[in-house]
């Protein structure tokens, strides 16, 4: 009987990861920004067999490409594959069920569609909701930078997470009320008129959504810390401004979203960005820079865990071989990366990348590309050899 035929992996990416190479898989080299080039031409081109029993992972630096989500979703339509969702963040696939999106009530119920509204409003006893869309990340942030906030409630947010982490405080300092929920000091308590201390997960009940969408609720660990839950703290900013949630516990939030469901009727549409003409080219001296973030990294989850923090990888600039030589990068040599926001400098390694491309951590070791250069991937960055 004849062996079965190993599935084909294949990851659209600007090098070998450490996770493609354990599973074997095959790098289509990408510089980043020509990700929908690369999607669209695996469905040309004939050599991914994919079809209904194939399956399409995206993540977050995907949503980053613009027309990148729509690529994958065609190449799905096109194939029959199935298209999953890997968030970063433990809470994003909850937040999503939430109707955390601005184009989303809970259970996945568009916004724009009036049988969904009639559903929410039902439940929540209104007798009618907005048909128009929420505010994103970066809409709240400008707003609150042009002065059409009079106040502004923040949770567990960390400013280095957004794409220009300057803009993002400038924005916090210009809101006339900004309430803060932390569990530790931050740039946001910081700047906060009130700061309101919420309980961590081992202090409180509740539950996350994996990425297949599983509920896994979870029990309170300790019990005698008396910190407020978040919810409980969101519950009474409610009703000190308005009519309230409806609910102050864990049990009453999770019956009113068992009460709602899940929608069953049409879902909201996807993303339809048509992809940049070209993605950006560096010229002499410079190079489009390429990252993710490691496992563990900088973030705010190693903060006083210096034994954790040392498990992390260090952080090393990554270039071509051909890119090494055009610079002159000697064997331990290192990289500097500079924008007119700041340089950074870091050691230096060939990698199987594409020439004029610089692959490095977000924000590992001390460096944050968002922070320090104002940058992320597909951006373009002056780049120069330094000494070992």
């Amino acid at each position: 009987m004849p062996s079965p035929v190993p599935p084909t992996r294949r990851s659209v990416a600007p090098l070998t990861s450490r996770g493609l190479g354990k599973l074997d898989g095959v790098l289509v080299r990408t510089t980043p920004g020509d990700e929908p080039a690369a999607i669209t031409a695996l469905a040309d081109n004939g050599e991914l067999a994919l079809d209904s029993g194939g399956l399409i992972l995206v993540g977050e630096r995907l949503a980053a490409v613009p027309g990148a989500l729509t690529a994958a979703l065609r190449l799905a339509g096109r194939t029959g594959a199935r298209v999953a969702w890997i968030p970063r963040r433990a809470g994003e696939r909850g937040a999503l069920e939430s109707g955390c999106l601005p184009g989303l009530l809970p259970g996945g119920r568009p916004v724009g569609d009036a049988g969904a509204r009639v559903d929410v409003a039902t439940a929540w006893g209104a007798s009618s909701l907005p048909s128009q869309a929420g505010r994103s990340t970066g809409q709240i942030l400008a707003a609150a930078a042009a002065g059409d906030l009079h106040a502004l409630v923040v949770g567990g947010v960390e400013p280095a997470d957004v794409p220009d982490p300057q803009a993002a405080l400038t924005a916090l300092d210009s809101v006339p009320f900004l309430v803060s929920l932390e569990i530790r000091a931050s740039e946001v308590s910081e700047r906060a008129d009130v700061v309101l201390p919420v309980a961590p997960a081992a202090e409180k009940a509740g539950s996350f959504v994996d990425w297949e969408g599983r509920v896994r609720p979870f029990d309170n660990v300790l019990h005698t810390t008396g910190v407020l839950p978040d919810l409980r703290v969101l519950a009474g900013i409610a009703e000190e401004t308005g009519p309230g949630l409806g609910f102050r516990t864990v049990e009453g939030a999770r019956a009113e979203m068992v009460e709602l469901g899940p929608w069953d009727g049409e879902r909201a549409g996807g993303p339809d960005v048509e992809p940049e003409s070209r993605a950006r080219r560096a010229g002499p001296g410079e190079a489009v820079l390429a990252g993710w973030r490691l496992l563990i990294d900088g973030g705010r989850m190693q903060d006083g865990d210096r034994y954790l923090a040392a498990t992390g990888r260090a952080a090393v600039a990554l270039v071509s071989a051909t890119t090494a030589a055009a610079l002159g990068l000697s064997p331990g040599g290192s990289l500097a990366l500079s924008t007119e926001r700041g340089t950074l400098s870091m050691p230096a390694a060939v990698a199987d990348l594409p020439d004029d491309v610089v692959w490095a951590p977000l924000n590992s070791g001390g460096i944050s590309l968002h922070r320090q250069l104002g940058a992320g991937p597909g951006d373009v960055v002056r780049i120069e050899a330094g000494m070992p």
